[in-house]
């Protein structure tokens, strides 16, 4: 998995260096062509043509050459920009995508379960306790023991099983939706919550 993260961004980056290599050299070269030729054409007239022929077309040519290259610099370098920024978003999502999806699902779906199953278990089952103990009290007053009893247990089931299934799933269903988004966004806390949830595994086994 590793070789195989790092050939896809050692392709990706290769492709993105050589493009913006390739504009940035053919704006120098550009440049160092339109000063060829410039110097060419003028002493190609200066020496088939009279002087000050030569010097206003010369002069001319140059200016229009000139200008002709620095609106085509102007368009290379809008375009590169526009590439360079296309290309850094694809490669970020793309990067994120891949790097993060499948740690963050495992992850998120193992620390929801275990999320889920510990609070159904430990936390909201204060909450079945004084529930059920209002109703033993508000029970006990006019209806024997056994089955004030029997209808605290029945309660305390119920609230078990409803309750706190329901908040379970919204915990869990939040919990994985935050950790893909906050896995996605951050790439280096991916060591981190491993590490987290390898030691809170080893911890409650």
């Amino acid at each position: 998995m590793k070789q195989t993260k790092a050939e896809y961004l050692s392709i990706y980056l290769s492709i993105y260096l050589s493009i913006y290599l390739s504009i940035y050299l053919s704006i120098y070269l550009c440049l160092f062509i339109c000063m060829y030729v410039c110097m060419y054409v003028s002493i190609y007239l200066s020496i088939y043509a009279y002087s000050y022929v030569c010097m206003y077309v010369s002069i001319f040519l140059s200016i229009y050459v000139y200008s002709y290259y620095q609106c085509f610099h102007l368009y290379i370098c809008v375009y590169s920009q526009y590439l360079s920024i296309y290309l850094s978003i694809y490669l970020s999502i793309y990067l994120s995508i891949y790097l993060c999806l499948f740690i963050s699902i495992y992850l998120s779906i193992y620390l929801s379960i275990y999320l889920s199953i510990y609070l159904s278990i430990y936390a909201y089952s204060y909450s079945c306790m004084y529930v059920c103990m209002y109703v033993s009290i508000y029970l006990s007053m006019p209806i024997h023991m056994y089955v004030c009893m029997y209808v605290c247990m029945y309660l305390s089931i119920y609230l078990c099983l409803f309750i706190c299934m329901y908040l379970s799933i919204y915990l869990s269903i939040y919990l994985s939706i935050y950790l893909s988004i906050y896995l996605s966004m951050s790439i280096h806390i991916i060591n981190v919550s491993i590490y987290i949830s390898v030691s809170t595994h080893i911890i409650y086994l």
